[in-house]
């Protein structure tokens, strides 16, 4: 499908102050570094930048402040699911006219839909605004995955769905999506640690957590893959792919946060419930980190 959005997005981490308010002026610096290091787009409120913590006043003031810091030079996508429909539209609104460019949207994430139910909430909330919405299957968090026939049906109904971020970690299922209904839906790939075979596959990208911690790095594997330089990707993935593992192998939010504090941005703690990584973990992270030096940043 030819699509208006491709690439490495980055899933912005969301920073805190030391009081836990969101900290803008960081977010705008994590924004900036994504751009600079190539990525294709930004995705605020996503699962890691800890929306599902976040009140919606929250939620509204990142949407605005990441598309304000982007300023158009790159597409944002927001994501607006929540466990109402009421309240999910009202975000999809929200973001609509604070200018993003697509909005994921999430099910539901508290009592498990039946399919019927959790296709009238997305069929609702794409029906209420005009730009154009990713599909976000998150069958770990929501109890429902959205098959590939499913998710084809849903596109052809609904001309505004027109891309999936499959975060089932089941390649079989995305290589369907890709090969039978990509002529109405562009899949991204939302397992991190999959971006080579993803898009060696034909997804049209992958949404990484990890690309808040090295954004070019990313964006040079997707590059070579887009070149056709098999050889160059798979030696650049090799050198990044131990730090990629070390973070994908803890709990996610709190390692990339942790990640970040290594290199030298003090993004602060997850949110609670969540609990930063013990001590064994963050020394894994900060020796990944320091066999690629050239991720740190001036203080």
């Amino acid at each position: 499908m030819t699509s208006g959005l491709s690439g490495i997005l980055t899933a912005l981490a969301t920073p805190f102050t030391p009081d836990d308010a969101i900290d803008e002026k960081l977010l705008r610096h994590l924004v900036d570094r994504s751009i600079d290091g190539g990525v294709d787009g930004v995705v605020a409120c996503g699962s890691t930048g800890e929306f599902a913590a976040m009140t919606g006043a929250e939620r509204r003031l990142l949407v605005e402040t990441v598309v304000d810091q982007t300023a158009g030079r790159i597409p944002v996508v927001a994501q607006t699911g929540a466990v109402s429909t009421r309240e999910a539209i009202a975000l999809s609104r929200h973001a609509e006219s604070a200018g993003a460019s697509v909005l994921m949207v999430v099910a539901p994430y508290y009592e498990p839909l039946t399919m019927e139910e959790t296709l009238r909430y997305l069929g609702t909330v794409a029906d209420s605004v005009q730009i154009p919405i990713m599909l976000y299957n998150l069958p770990g968090a929501t109890g429902v995955n959205l098959d590939p026939e499913t998710v084809g049906e849903l596109a052809r109904r609904h001309q505004n769905i027109r891309y999936i971020k499959d975060t089932s970690a089941d390649m079989a299922q995305a290589g369907q999506l890709i090969h039978r209904h990509g002529d109405v839906i562009s899949t991204f790939i939302g397992w991190d640690s999959l971006l080579l075979t993803a898009i060696s596959e034909g997804a049209a990208g992958v949404m990484a957590g990890t690309a808040n911690v090295m954004p070019a790095e990313l964006v040079s594997v997707h590059r070579a893959l887009a070149a056709g330089e098999l050889d160059r990707a798979r030696t650049e993935w090799a050198r990044i792919y131990p730090l990629m593992d070390t973070i994908m192998s803890a709990p996610f939010i709190p390692a990339v946060k942790a990640a970040l504090e290594e290199i030298g941005l003090p993004v602060g703690a997850p949110r609670e419930p969540l609990l930063p990584v013990d001590d064994a973990t963050r020394a894994r992270i900060a020796a990944a980190v320091a066999s690629l030096p050239r991720l740190s940043v001036a203080q």
